[in-house]
């Protein structure tokens, strides 16, 4: 791959991975609730989910999830059902004075929600499968460019979701008391339930 070529795929993954998003949310809600060490976790979900993505439109899948119209709205409900089950499961958790899930070390299984939460998106690999043969030259070896691809991808969204999660980390001395997490529970649930129901009315197009 060019230098060229490259810098053309860098802006545009940089464009993408700033506009705001279901892993953004994700990132900001871990990292004001319990700090940016946790949402690492949950940001190497996202990545993971990306590297598989990536795989699937390096093997053609990402193709067959565009033409088919009902793999796309299997895939689409699940990930819209997930983030509203996440939305009302933020909204309805209970927060009181002592209550250990102010702690930053409660254990919140946020790895597997970071690869959920970018899996359940069926509009994101149609956007990589459109987006990554554009910067593929078919005169060249194709695995080194997927790589570097890959590579370049999971760096720029780590940097941009540690950037979301590390801004809220820093309102966690404002969020500390019981009613500052419960409004906090009350924002992110709306935001997660508000993802989903975009998601679930969403089209391909």
């Amino acid at each position: 791959m060019s230098l060229h070529l490259w810098l053309g795929f860098l802006a545009a993954t940089l464009v993408v991975a700033l506009s705001p998003g279901p892993g953004a949310v994700l990132s900001m809600s871990v990292g004001m609730r319990h700090g940016y060490w946790h949402a690492l976790k949950g940001i190497a979900g996202l990545q993971t989910a990306l590297l598989m993505q990536l795989a699937l439109v390096a093997m053609g899948l990402g193709a067959l999830l565009a033409a088919s119209e009902a793999a796309f709205m299997a895939v689409k409900l699940a990930g819209a059902g997930y983030l509203v089950w996440l939305g009302v499961r933020k909204w309805n958790s209970r927060v009181e004075e002592g209550d250990p899930a102010l702690e930053p070390d409660v254990p919140e299984g946020f790895y597997r929600q970071g690869i959920l939460v970018n899996l359940g998106n069926p509009k994101a690999i149609i956007f990589i499968a459109a987006l990554v043969p554009q910067f593929i030259n078919p005169a060249e070896p194709q695995l080194p460019q997927f790589l570097i691809i890959a590579g370049t991808t999971c760096t720029v969204d780590t940097m941009v979701m540690s950037c979301y999660a590390l801004l809220a980390s820093r309102l966690r001395r404002v969020t500390a008391t019981s009613r500052a997490a419960l409004l906090q529970n009350r924002i992110f649930g709306g935001l997660f339930i508000g993802a989903g129901l975009f998601l679930a009315g969403s089209s391909r197009h």
